[in-house]
């Protein structure tokens, strides 16, 4: 029997061609690219490589890049869980321009987001000129990193958490209610629980969009070796010195850093879910 179901037939036509296309496109557009980054790293020598990469405009840069994107994505989860709560549990005047809202940083160009970020929050800007009477630099400043990074991440989350609590049904609502629990209760025993997924997923891709994040960055950073230069930027610098080895070995590190961070961030995700589904 177990022989017959292996050799069934799928429904679909065309499964080999359709395997072997999306095999052939995966590796011409991610594998071949990501693999030409080791190979031209590859062309250094070992001292060489961990010098460039330990340097200590290497490692500052690190430290902002990863440190920023990790600020901007746990502010993101916040934010965007309470306003995909609010687009999706309540109705109100105006709630199709608040919906269209939260995709508009897809739309902008991250130069234009970097201009008008940098024009709100610089020191004469409509914000700005506030935050520096308090002594807080929001531009040019790491703070102002983190803030474009909140703005370019935030669609992530909505949309990848907004869809769960509209798929919740309102029944476990009720059967809570009904066994005494109040709201509060409600919302950490019954809801909660289920959305911890999809917030994983909205953090992990906020989180990923900020580290390589470019356009939108330079122009609020300042951009200054050592304090505000972020890892994407010092990459470009490398590249327009015609170092493309330095260049390729800071992607290499990035690349690398990223890719453990995401696993480690689907491996809880899928532990939560499991839990989810035992439960």
């Amino acid at each position: 029997m177990g022989i017959n179901i292996l050799k069934q037939k799928s429904t679909l036509p065309g499964l080999h061609l359709s395997l072997g296309y999306t095999i052939f496109y995966l590796s011409l557009i991610v594998l071949i690219p990501l693999s030409m980054l080791f190979i031209k790293t590859s062309t250094m020598g070992l001292r060489e490589f961990v010098d460039v990469i330990t340097s200590p405009r290497t490692l500052a840069a690190y430290r902002l890049s990863f440190g920023a994107s990790l600020a901007a994505g746990l502010v993101n989860i916040i934010m965007g869980f309470l306003i995909a709560w609010v687009l999706a549990r309540y109705s109100f005047p105006g709630k199709k321009i608040v919906d269209a809202l939260v995709d508009f940083p897809f739309a902008l160009p991250t130069a234009v987001t970097g201009i008008a970020l940098t024009s709100l929050y610089s020191q004469n800007g409509w914000v700005g000129q506030y935050l520096y009477k308090w002594g807080i630099e929001s531009a040019y400043s790491p703070l102002g990193i983190t803030i474009a990074l909140i703005f370019i991440g935030l669609p992530f989350v909505v949309r990848t958490v907004e869809p769960v609590l509209q798929e919740l049904d309102a029944e476990l609502e009720d059967a809570a209610a009904s066994l005494g629990a109040n709201r509060w209760q409600t919302f950490i025993k019954v809801l909660f629980p289920n959305i911890i997924p999809a917030l994983i997923t909205g953090f992990t891709l906020a989180f990923a969009r900020a580290i390589g994040e470019y356009g939108s960055v330079i122009f609020i950073a300042g951009n200054m070796p050592g304090k505000t230069e972020i890892a994407p930027l010092l990459i470009m610098t490398k590249l327009e010195q015609y170092d493309y080895a330095g260049a390729t070995a800071i992607a290499v590190v990035m690349l690398l850093v990223s890719f453990g961070l995401l696993a480690l961030t689907n491996f809880v995700q899928s532990v939560f879910s499991k839990r989810i589904g035992m439960n």
